[in-house]
């Protein structure tokens, strides 16, 4: 399956528990000896009382991580395409807490993924206290970021022309940046209009992909927090776009676009 070119391999473990060792997982993810993606995804049995299903998220070096917005939508039209539920809302236990993807009627998914968290301690991330902006050493320069967690770990920087950002070079540096001890998304935005915005981000663990969903929505909250953006902002990725909205303060995250299914098999691990 994919969300806008971020591609995912989606296990049904709802019947069967699924256990991979991070090298079967990491052959998996292989684009030339496995299937193929950015990350895998697990479809499991509820753990906690009001939720529907769990959903664990296994990034392309073998690695589990908290969340995953594009994932996520994934994961809500599986169970629907399916029929392991009938509910356009269903309430999804994941490592870093609960989310709430919707079915609409156009087909598309809305996901609330949650209300963001700018505390170092929590996302996490070495600073003395919360700022709005901090400076990273990175590549030989000085990067200012803003960090936040959407389930998983932000930084977000600021560039002139998107197509120039160091993603490649300096994305991977971020990424294992001595102030992050649990790693961290890199993301690259460019500010088109108060409405719209340009983005590229260096996931964990896998790398550059063509969208990413969480760091879509910490760019946005990024950008609000800075008075750059509006409350409702388009954001293009190179797998297309993604409409994300925040009113702000304690409120949620939603992300709204479609989720594709590309093929079904069956792979010999």
């Amino acid at each position: 399956m994919h969300g806008l070119g971020n591609d995912f391999v989606v296990l049904d473990a709802l019947a069967h528990p699924i256990s991979l060792s991070p090298e079967q997982l990491r052959r998996m993810a292989d684009r030339h000896f496995g299937v193929g993606c950015d990350q895998i995804l697990l479809v499991e049995p509820p753990r906690l009382a009001d939720t529907d299903f769990h959903y664990r998220i296994f990034n392309a070096d073998g690695g589990e991580v908290e969340q995953c917005g594009n994932g996520a939508r994934c994961f809500a039209r599986y169970v629907r395409d399916h029929r392991l539920s009938a509910k356009s809302e269903i309430r999804v236990g994941t490592r870093s807490g609960v989310i709430v993807p919707r079915l609409e009627a156009d087909g598309q998914v809305t996901v609330n993924m949650g209300v963001p968290d700018f505390e170092p301690a929590r996302i996490p991330f070495a600073a003395a206290a919360r700022a709005l902006t901090y400076n990273l050493e990175a590549s030989g320069r000085r990067v200012e970021i803003s960090a936040l967690s959407m389930g998983n770990p932000h930084a977000v920087q600021i560039v002139a022309d998107i197509e120039r950002a160091p993603v490649a070079e300096e994305g991977p540096l971020i990424e294992h940046h001595a102030s992050f001890p649990q790693r961290v998304n890199a993301g690259y935005l460019q500010v088109v209009s108060r409405r719209r915005i340009l983005l590229r981000v260096h996931e964990r663990g896998a790398g550059e992909t063509l969208s990413c969903g969480t760091g879509a929505c910490a760019a946005v909250v990024a950008g609000i927090t800075r008075s750059l953006l509006d409350r409702e902002v388009t954001v293009a990725t190179r797998g297309g776009d993604l409409g994300i909205s925040w009113a702000g303060d304690s409120k949620p995250v939603m992300m709204t676009r479609p989720a594709v299914t590309v093929f079904e098999g069956e792979i010999e691990i």
